[in-house]
């Protein structure tokens, strides 16, 4: 199982290195610099990346991103963490952006209105009033954002290489739960052998790993939640 959990935190984390400051910078510009012709036109075709099926993003790590990182001299063999992770998250960021968008669009026009009044110039009004005023929508796209991260499994079945090593080095080859169970339930699967229990175990583990992660989201919204008359 430990193998398994650590090939799906660095799958994730990398992921969410990846899509967390590229999907804020994009709401941060789509909500506060952005023309609302821009806006129209740049907001669904940021969307258009989360309705492309997950095994071309699989397929795209694979044959361009792992080639790219083996030329660069980053990773020796064909998988890798690292490839499967920066292609999730790229398709991660249109949601990100697009939630935390919606979140920063709903603060008030008298905070930035005030800020501006008292000589703030764009930047400081996006950073230091829009963002902590939404932080809470913000938080929430992020939790969602790492749950979809963890729950992926095309992405990591194809390009991850399928190896159950217990490292925490992004450019080997490892095996997140997710890519696990659908390789092991390839096929008919006796009931009661211990292939067919160690599916449950592993399910089991990634419902209570995905839980955990929902409960520390709802108490950070709750307590950065902001509510305006």
């Amino acid at each position: 199982m430990l193998p398994l959990v650590a090939g799906t935190i660095v799958v994730s984390l990398t992921a969410a290195l990846v899509c967390l400051p590229f999907g804020l910078g994009a709401a941060i510009y789509l909500s506060e610099y952005a023309r609302s012709t821009e806006r129209k036109v740049l907001k669904p075709t940021l969307e258009i990346l989360a309705g492309i099926p997950t095994v071309v993003y699989g397929y795209f790590a694979l044959t361009l991103i792992s080639p790219m990182l083996q030329d660069l001299g980053i990773q020796d063999g064909v998988f890798s963490a690292l490839s499967a992770a920066l292609v999730m998250g790229v398709m991660l960021i249109p949601t990100v952006a697009s939630l935390s968008e919606d979140a920063m669009s709903a603060v008030p026009r008298d905070l930035r209105d005030g800020a501006y009044a008292l000589g703030s110039n764009r930047m400081q009004v996006s950073l230091r009033v829009v963002v902590p005023a939404a932080v809470s929508g913000i938080i929430a796209s992020f939790v969602l954002a790492v749950s979809r991260a963890v729950g992926e499994t095309m992405i990591v079945l194809i390009a991850a290489g399928g190896q159950p090593n217990l490292t925490f080095d992004p450019t080997q080859a490892v095996q997140t739960m997710t890519a696990f169970i659908a390789a092991t339930g390839q096929g008919d699967v006796p009931t009661g052998s211990l292939e067919y229990k160690t599916i449950f175990a592993v399910g089991a583990t990634l419902f209570v790993l995905t839980l955990m992660m929902n409960l520390v989201s709802i108490r950070l919204v709750r307590k950065f939640r902001e509510v305006y008359e």
